[in-house]
């Protein structure tokens, strides 16, 4: 059996429309609200002020030619992103895989992170020490959300409306508390600081903060392997010639995904052209909604962090992780805005781990599916569904380990080279083998290029910036 198998032509499937073909950045949005948004930036904005707000609003849009470039392979081929990493180098592949996997053992900290909330909460059970009331509320929503997985009808279409649900809650309740006077007193200073860094901080740098500023930048919306996941939100959704597989379904049904071992390619006509054109236009709007939208979110965080933690000292930490920014609510509505924003945080924390489940789960069982070649007759869901009982165990187990900040911070600096090794990968995957498969006039043109090298070249900087700081 050949290792690297013909794409099998097909007719680029016709655009159904924006608003039928949106999904994916929503799930990328929703997802990305887990760290970057409600923790690090806040922390680095609540602990320093605005010495490093400057730095945010680039760290999210350096990540936009990246996410269009993965949306692009797996539009044009309906291929993984990592089946065009196998199609790359072997070598290549393994070493990525192997990278993930190491950085995907901690990912239980976010289900932690959000139990912090739901601790704080309810105070339940009453007796028990802050770590083990997070950890109890950590497990029951790991089993809440991990039970909405296999009793749905669709994997993808659970975890996307499921996010979809939760991004708009998160969006409208940061609006809510922004409206404050407090809040909106301090804007005219927090907005000067976005473009102009406030030097030196109001307070001496830690040096053990460096992982935290590495993450916050790192991970200004997804960041790490959690990049990799657009290309299976697009797979799954049907998104171009992704249109022509099956979705994975729940457990509870006996239908198996038809998902053949290569993907497609199409006839190098005007039609087959304009048609692929047009779900490029489509990935450039869905790919900002994701970046955009988690620009937005993280303003509103920072800024509230700036206006109502930073005067008084507070900082998310250990197992108060989500604890200290209720303050963003209490301020607007007492009491009852506390427990509203215990309650929001503790959804979009947790669903971070929900959705990240399903994400690497669906990952490794496509590398192994294609990489062994033995492994190609096995249907894909019985794969899939191997590897979220095995995730589900191991993160169950690393969380109770240790806090959850911690947790995060070696997932993102492990993640954070993988994302250099990629993006490098990337750059060679659609602009040297890409053009061989599909028709050259729908690949990514010259601009594409140019930007997705200058992304890559801004993370191997800041790279090398951070290991010579440490070693």
């Amino acid at each position: 059996m050949k290792r690297d198998l013909p794409l099998v032509s097909k007719s680029f499937p016709r655009f159904p429309g924006l608003w039928k073909a949106l999904g994916p950045g929503i799930v990328w949005l929703a997802l990305a609200q887990g760290s970057g948004e409600l923790i690090w930036w806040p922390y680095l904005i609540a602990k320093y002020g605005l010495a490093f707000l400057f730095l945010m609003v680039p760290a999210c849009l350096i990540q936009f030619p990246v996410n269009y470039q993965i949306g692009t392979y797996t539009l044009l081929t309906g291929e993984s992103i990592f089946q065009g990493f196998i199609r790359l180098n072997r070598a290549f592949a393994l070493f990525l895989w192997i990278l993930a996997s190491l950085s995907f053992l901690w990912f239980g900290a976010f289900a932690s992170a959000g139990g912090t909330s739901l601790a704080a909460l309810t105070d339940f059970p009453n007796g028990w020490s802050d770590k083990a009331q997070t950890l109890f509320w950590a497990y029951l929503s790991m089993a809440f959300f991990l039970c909405g997985m296999l009793l749905s009808k669709t994997v993808y279409q659970f975890i996307e409306k499921l996010m979809a649900v939760v991004a708009v809650i998160t969006l409208g309740g940061l609006l809510l508390a922004c409206t404050h006077p407090a809040v909106r007193g301090a804007a005219g200073d927090f907005f000067k600081g976005l473009v102009l860094p406030v030097w030196p901080p109001t307070r001496p740098w830690d040096p053990q903060d460096a992982t935290k500023l590495l993450t916050a930048i790192s991970f200004a919306g997804l960041g790490g392997f959690w990049t990799l996941f657009y290309s299976y939100w697009l797979k799954e959704k049907g998104s171009g010639m992704a249109g022509h597989l099956s979705r994975v379904p729940g457990a509870r049904t006996n239908k198996h995904a038809t998902i053949p071992a290569a993907g497609f390619t199409f006839e190098n006509n005007p039609s087959e052209i304009a048609e692929a054109k047009k779900w490029k236009d489509f990935l450039k709007i869905d790919a900002a909604v994701g970046i955009f939208g988690n620009i937005l979110t993280t303003l509103m965080t920072c800024l509230l962090a700036y206006a109502l933690l930073y005067p008084n000292g507070l900082l998310p930490d250990k197992y108060e992780i989500a604890v200290v920014q209720a303050r963003f609510f209490e301020l607007q509505w007492g009491v009852a805005g506390r427990m509203i924003f215990l309650f929001v945080a503790a959804c979009f924390l947790a669903d971070t781990w929900g959705a990240t489940l399903d994400a690497v789960s669906r990952m490794h069982a496509d590398f192994v599916r294609h990489f062994f070649p033995r492994c190609r007759q096995t249907p894909f869901q019985k794969i899939y569904y191997f590897f979220v009982a095995c995730f589900t165990v191991i993160t169950a187990v690393t969380m109770s380990l240790q806090e959850p900040g911690p947790l995060i911070l070696l997932s993102a600096v492990i993640g954070f080279v993988g994302t250099v090794s990629f993006s490098f990968g990337l750059l060679w995957l659609n602009h040297k083998i890409l053009p061989k498969l599909v028709p050259p006039a729908a690949t990514p043109g010259r601009c594409a290029f140019w930007l997705l090298l200058s992304a890559a070249l801004i993370y191997l900087l800041l790279a090398v910036c951070y290991f010579s700081y440490q070693f």
